[in-house]
Protein backbone atom coordinates (compact mmCIF):
# COMPACT_ATOMS: atom_id res chain seq x y z
CA UNK A 1 0.00 0.00 0.00
CA UNK A 2 1.28 3.70 -0.73
CA UNK A 3 1.86 5.78 2.09
CA UNK A 4 1.32 9.93 1.92
CA UNK A 5 4.36 11.93 0.77
CA UNK A 6 4.14 13.50 4.58
CA UNK A 7 5.01 9.93 6.00
CA UNK A 8 7.73 9.30 3.67
CA UNK A 9 9.19 12.14 3.89
CA UNK A 10 8.95 12.40 8.11
CA UNK A 11 10.86 8.62 7.91
CA UNK A 12 13.96 10.01 5.77
CA UNK A 13 17.43 11.74 6.38
CA UNK A 14 17.73 15.21 4.33
CA UNK A 15 19.55 13.14 1.61
CA UNK A 16 16.91 10.73 1.53
CA UNK A 17 14.19 13.20 1.29
CA UNK A 18 15.84 14.91 -1.77
CA UNK A 19 16.05 11.82 -3.55
CA UNK A 20 12.87 10.61 -3.24
CA UNK A 21 11.33 14.28 -3.84
CA UNK A 22 13.09 13.56 -7.21
CA UNK A 23 10.86 10.54 -7.97
CA UNK A 24 7.33 12.22 -7.26
CA UNK A 25 5.61 13.84 -9.79
CA UNK A 26 7.02 16.84 -11.15
CA UNK A 27 10.25 16.42 -11.07
CA UNK A 28 9.95 13.05 -12.40
CA UNK A 29 8.49 14.44 -15.98
CA UNK A 30 11.04 16.56 -16.11
CA UNK A 31 13.91 14.10 -15.74
CA UNK A 32 16.24 12.82 -18.66
CA UNK A 33 16.83 9.45 -19.14
CA UNK A 34 20.59 9.30 -17.47
CA UNK A 35 19.05 10.99 -14.56
CA UNK A 36 16.40 8.51 -14.46
CA UNK A 37 19.07 5.49 -14.37
CA UNK A 38 21.10 7.05 -11.81
CA UNK A 39 17.71 7.76 -9.52
CA UNK A 40 17.19 3.57 -10.02
CA UNK A 41 20.77 2.94 -8.83
CA UNK A 42 20.82 5.33 -5.90
CA UNK A 43 16.95 3.63 -4.53
CA UNK A 44 18.23 0.36 -5.65
CA UNK A 45 21.05 0.77 -2.86
CA UNK A 46 19.16 2.23 -0.30
CA UNK A 47 16.47 -0.44 -0.63
CA UNK A 48 19.12 -3.40 -0.30
CA UNK A 49 20.44 -1.58 2.55
CA UNK A 50 17.09 -0.79 4.46
CA UNK A 51 16.24 -4.54 3.71
CA UNK A 52 19.47 -5.82 5.02
CA UNK A 53 18.99 -3.93 8.63
CA UNK A 54 15.36 -4.74 8.57
CA UNK A 55 16.39 -8.40 8.22
CA UNK A 56 19.05 -8.34 11.06
CA UNK A 57 16.65 -6.43 12.91
CA UNK A 58 13.84 -8.95 13.13
CA UNK A 59 16.66 -11.42 13.91
CA UNK A 60 17.71 -9.65 17.08
CA UNK A 61 14.37 -9.16 18.08
CA UNK A 62 13.69 -12.66 17.87
CA UNK A 63 16.91 -13.50 19.52
CA UNK A 64 17.88 -15.81 17.01
CA UNK A 65 20.86 -13.40 16.16
CA UNK A 66 23.56 -11.37 18.29
CA UNK A 67 23.43 -7.72 17.90
CA UNK A 68 26.12 -6.56 15.65
CA UNK A 69 28.63 -3.22 16.37
CA UNK A 70 26.87 -0.04 17.63
CA UNK A 71 23.19 0.22 18.15
CA UNK A 72 20.93 1.87 15.64
CA UNK A 73 17.83 3.27 16.93
CA UNK A 74 15.09 2.36 15.48
CA UNK A 75 12.83 -0.75 15.32
CA UNK A 76 12.60 -3.48 12.12
CA UNK A 77 9.39 -2.16 11.61
CA UNK A 78 10.72 1.48 11.20
CA UNK A 79 13.17 -0.39 8.55
CA UNK A 80 10.66 -2.22 6.69
CA UNK A 81 8.59 1.56 5.94
CA UNK A 82 11.78 2.97 4.93
CA UNK A 83 12.11 -0.30 2.37
CA UNK A 84 8.88 0.35 1.75
CA UNK A 85 9.40 3.79 0.73
CA UNK A 86 11.99 3.59 -1.65
CA UNK A 87 10.59 0.69 -3.18
CA UNK A 88 7.44 2.63 -4.20
CA UNK A 89 9.94 5.49 -5.21
CA UNK A 90 11.84 2.71 -7.42
CA UNK A 91 8.59 1.73 -8.96
CA UNK A 92 7.76 4.89 -10.19
CA UNK A 93 11.31 5.47 -11.30
CA UNK A 94 10.69 2.15 -13.43
CA UNK A 95 7.25 3.35 -14.84
CA UNK A 96 8.44 6.02 -15.80
CA UNK A 97 11.78 4.63 -17.69
CA UNK A 98 9.06 2.38 -19.22
CA UNK A 99 7.00 5.19 -20.32
CA UNK A 100 10.22 7.19 -22.02
CA UNK A 101 10.82 4.07 -23.94
CA UNK A 102 8.08 3.16 -25.19
CA UNK A 103 7.51 6.72 -26.06
CA UNK A 104 11.06 6.51 -28.09
CA UNK A 105 9.68 3.20 -29.73
CA UNK A 106 6.92 5.09 -30.64
CA UNK A 107 8.64 7.98 -32.28
CA UNK A 108 11.59 5.99 -34.16
CA UNK A 109 8.90 4.05 -35.51
CA UNK A 110 6.89 7.02 -36.92
CA UNK A 111 9.97 7.89 -38.43
CA UNK A 112 10.97 4.48 -39.94
CA UNK A 113 7.41 4.80 -41.19
CA UNK A 114 7.88 8.06 -43.02
CA UNK A 115 11.04 6.97 -44.51
CA UNK A 116 9.61 4.02 -46.17
CA UNK A 117 6.78 5.70 -47.22
CA UNK A 118 9.09 8.45 -49.24
CA UNK A 119 11.13 5.74 -50.20
CA UNK A 120 8.14 3.93 -51.98
CA UNK A 121 6.95 7.24 -53.43
CA UNK A 122 10.36 8.02 -55.10
CA UNK A 123 10.38 4.49 -56.10
CA UNK A 124 6.81 4.13 -57.36
CA UNK A 125 7.08 7.57 -59.43
CA UNK A 126 10.52 8.15 -60.75
CA UNK A 127 10.81 8.47 -64.65
CA UNK A 128 14.03 7.44 -66.48
CA UNK A 129 16.05 10.80 -67.58
CA UNK A 130 16.13 11.26 -70.91
CA UNK A 131 19.79 11.66 -72.11
CA UNK A 132 20.47 13.05 -75.82
CA UNK A 133 22.20 9.89 -77.54
CA UNK A 134 24.30 9.89 -81.01
CA UNK A 135 22.28 7.13 -82.85
CA UNK A 136 19.15 6.97 -84.89
CA UNK A 137 16.72 6.33 -81.96
CA UNK A 138 14.38 3.88 -81.31
CA UNK A 139 14.07 0.62 -83.63
CA UNK A 140 10.48 0.04 -84.76
CA UNK A 141 9.19 -3.48 -83.62
CA UNK A 142 8.12 -5.46 -86.39
CA UNK A 143 4.35 -6.53 -85.66
CA UNK A 144 3.71 -10.73 -85.16
CA UNK A 145 0.20 -10.56 -86.35
CA UNK A 146 -0.38 -12.40 -89.49
CA UNK A 147 -1.33 -9.93 -92.61
CA UNK A 148 -3.85 -11.16 -94.33
CA UNK A 149 -5.52 -9.25 -97.18
CA UNK A 150 -9.16 -10.49 -97.90
CA UNK A 151 -10.58 -9.72 -100.93
CA UNK A 152 -13.92 -7.34 -100.88
CA UNK A 153 -16.27 -9.48 -102.08
CA UNK A 154 -15.95 -12.39 -99.86
CA UNK A 155 -16.55 -9.88 -96.89
CA UNK A 156 -19.81 -10.82 -95.36
CA UNK A 157 -20.53 -14.15 -97.63
CA UNK A 158 -20.90 -16.26 -94.56
CA UNK A 159 -23.54 -14.68 -92.93
CA UNK A 160 -25.41 -13.49 -96.14
CA UNK A 161 -25.27 -17.50 -97.36
CA UNK A 162 -26.90 -18.15 -93.63
CA UNK A 163 -29.74 -15.72 -94.82
CA UNK A 164 -30.53 -17.31 -98.35
CA UNK A 165 -30.35 -20.70 -96.41
CA UNK A 166 -33.04 -19.75 -93.48
CA UNK A 167 -35.00 -17.93 -96.43
CA UNK A 168 -35.11 -21.20 -98.05
CA UNK A 169 -35.76 -23.52 -95.15
CA UNK A 170 -38.79 -20.39 -94.46
CA UNK A 171 -40.29 -20.70 -97.64
CA UNK A 172 -40.88 -24.54 -97.62
CA UNK A 173 -43.07 -24.73 -94.65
Amino acid sequence: MSAPCKFELSILNHDEKTLIRTSHHPEIGDADRATLENLKSSLRKFRDKERTLAFQRRRISKGTAEPRGQSVSGTAEHALHRKQVFVAALKRVNKELARLQKFEARRELGEAARRALSLRRAQQFSRPTNQPTSHEGMKAIPNRRRNIKLPRSTIGRVSQANKRAQAARDSRR
